[in-house]
């Protein structure tokens, strides 16, 4: 049972003055993923979210040479967080432990990856995501409940409430907690970076 969280509102009391994290993602696709996390970027939230957007490839070393250009750009603060956010698809464990060696290598570096692809992270906002085995059929999953989609979404329906189900189902299903990225189609370590941008963490 989810308890309630301290924090259930994306804004701030007025007159509260607070340094706004950054959160610095550089993603996969060129829709979807930046339309999420642009959609979650409240100018009154705490946090806020700068979504590298992919223009010139997305294999995962041109992520993270995305990421590290523009880090040599704009520096970090301390308490910043840095994160790689891709599918599994069909890279490689060698492609994907560069990327998972970079993000052991700071304290604020994160990585995060959905398996099959981002779209299942999109479908645990609406259910508990069970029985996933392709690509396919995450899609035809999704679709029931966004009628529309076609790698745009409707941000109206990722609400806060249905942001925090999404983080407690994904955990729920990351169990034991992997320690690079999800191994097995039908899990995400997305709800990480979630947790951290909300301030917020789901109880049993």
């Amino acid at each position: 049972m989810l308890m309630p969280s301290r924090r259930r509102k994306f804004q701030r009391p007025l007159g509260e003055r607070r340094y706004r994290k950054l959160f610095v993602i550089a993603v996969e696709g060129t829709k979807t993923e930046v339309q999420y996390f642009l959609s979650i970027n409240d100018q009154q939230s705490i946090a806020h979210v700068n979504c590298l957007r992919s223009d010139h490839g997305t294999s995962p070393p041109r992520i993270l040479k995305r990421m590290e250009n523009h880090l040599q750009r704009e520096r970090l603060k301390s308490s910043d967080e840095a994160w790689l956010v891709i599918d599994k698809d069909n890279w490689t464990n060698k492609q994907l432990a560069q990327l998972h060696a970079w993000s052991q290598t700071q304290e604020n570096y994160g990585f995060a990856l959905s398996n099959p692809t981002f779209e299942y992270w999109l479908l645990l906002h609406f259910e508990d995501g069970v029985g996933i085995t392709s690509s396919q059929n995450r899609k035809v999953r999704l679709m029931q409940h966004l009628p529309n989609y076609n790698k745009e979404i409707d941000t109206h329906k990722f609400t806060y409430e249905r942001v925090r189900m999404a983080v407690h189902r994904a955990r729920l299903r990351d169990n034991p907690p992997c320690n690079d990225w999800p191994r097995t189609c039908g899990n995400t370590t997305v709800y990480k970076l979630i947790e951290n941008i909300f301030e917020f963490k789901t109880r049993e």
